[in-house]
């Protein structure tokens, strides 16, 4: 019985010592686990967004820099889009994100990387447009989404255009509050991670404001 305690104890301490370096790497870098996934993903998805940036310039007149082209080219753009697809590369210099954004925020799409929002909108279209990512698994985009600060660059670059944001603040809101999805009439990214880490019982969001395109 002493020996069988023993054994149980030192399997104990053994699996303690292991949760803990397991939660310090994945604080640090994010789990290696499923960022392999991630990756493997990411480069199935910027093959086929090539693809698709060659398919719809070829089939459409090239945009000039007036909004209203931007905003019919999105609406096209967008109209075509499924769940699963390639939405555009989502550049973050702070957080060290170079990443293809796949359309939809479910719980596969988002084990590819940055999700976009089905429901809200593309660059150019004047309205909301609207990024989840995960803070710990799955490559963790948005691992470090709380240091951004007010001036940092966003860069969404989708077939017609590249779009350049600045950010302008944050706000952390319950993981309830739908009501942050509604656009507020103005052009305007948000990005989005589950807070605290490792918790989903709140959203951090970062708002960013157009500058260039």
């Amino acid at each position: 019985m002493r020996r069988t305690v023993r054994s149980l104890g030192a399997l104990l301490i053994v699996g303690g010592v292991a949760l803990v370096t397991w939660a310090g790497v994945t604080w640090a870098w994010g789990d290696p686990f499923t960022s392999l996934y991630t990756k493997r993903e990411q480069g199935r998805l910027a093959d086929r967004y090539e693809r698709s940036v060659e398919a719809f310039r070829g089939s459409a007149r090239l945009v000039s820099d007036g909004a209203a082209d931007f905003t019919t080219a999105a609406r096209r753009y967008r109209a075509g889009l499924k769940t699963g697809d390639p939405v555009g590369r989502l550049r973050v210099r702070r957080l060290g994100v170079n990443m293809v954004v796949v359309e939809g925020t479910d719980t596969e799409s988002l084990k590819k990387g940055p999700g976009h929002y089905d429901d809200s909108f593309l660059p150019g279209q004047g309205e909301l447009i609207y990024v989840a990512g995960h803070r710990t698994t799955y490559s963790a985009p948005f691992a470090r989404i709380d240091s951004l600060r007010p001036g940092d660059r966003v860069v969404f670059e989708v077939p017609y255009g590249r779009f350049e944001y600045r950010v302008t603040g944050h706000r952390i809101v319950p993981s309830t509050a739908v009501g942050v999805l509604r656009s507020r009439g103005r052009e305007e990214i948000a990005l989005q991670a589950c807070h605290p880490r490792f918790l989903a019982s709140q959203r951090y969001i970062v708002y960013a404001r157009p500058i260039d395109r």
